[in-house]
């Protein structure tokens, strides 16, 4: 897929969801490889609306099954990390989080989605969330998750405090979070 047939989808699917940008925005959509060769099954659309030491705004796009790679958001700079709440406006997203007080995805035998084919051995969150227009959660600092499309796709609002992408740990070594193609 090229940079402006995914600027392209990205465009589309936010128009979907009733969120409007001005032409500034627009411009300004990140496309997330990951420096990962399987681009757009693994990968992430997104818009930063602002992002200051205090809060961080965010639209977060996922083509229909695609998946954003399991990672957390380390303690920096005297702060406990990144703390951020995802609120789902279109489509459907599983969120999967190491967080005891969701449902075992393995332990049910139900597979609500599929890791990408190859990589098992970099999702060990097995803890999700379904997440449908309307719902939140919020992901505490320092915590393990990764998260993937329904099949229609989905856009997530994200807010939250500082975001330093520069600093996410993701479980792949091969990841490179800020390569892209744009």
């Amino acid at each position: 897929m090229t940079s402006n047939n995914a600027q392209k989808m990205t465009l589309d699917m936010l128009h979907q969801a009733s969120i409007i940008l001005t032409k500034d925005e627009e411009q300004r959509i990140e496309i997330a490889t990951f420096g990962l060769p399987d681009y757009p099954r693994s990968g992430l659309q997104l818009l930063t609306y602002i992002n200051s030491e205090r809060y961080c705004a965010k639209e977060l796009v996922l083509f229909p099954g695609q998946t954003c790679p399991e990672h957390l958001h380390p303690p920096f700079s005297g702060t406990a990390g990144k703390q951020e709440t995802f609120r789902c406006r279109w489509g459907e997203v599983y969120l999967f989080v190491d967080d005891e007080n969701l449902t075992d995805n393995m332990a049910s035998g139900h597979a609500a989605c599929l890791v990408p084919a190859g990589d098992e051995n970099w999702y060990t969150v097995n803890r999700y969330i379904l997440l449908k227009p309307g719902e939140q959660y919020t992901i505490a600092p320092n915590t393990r998750h990764w998260f993937q499309a329904g099949k229609m796709g989905a856009v997530v609002s994200e807010f939250s405090s500082e975001s330093r992408d520069d600093l996410d740990i993701f479980t792949d070594p091969r990841i490179n979070r800020l390569a892209g193609i744009k």
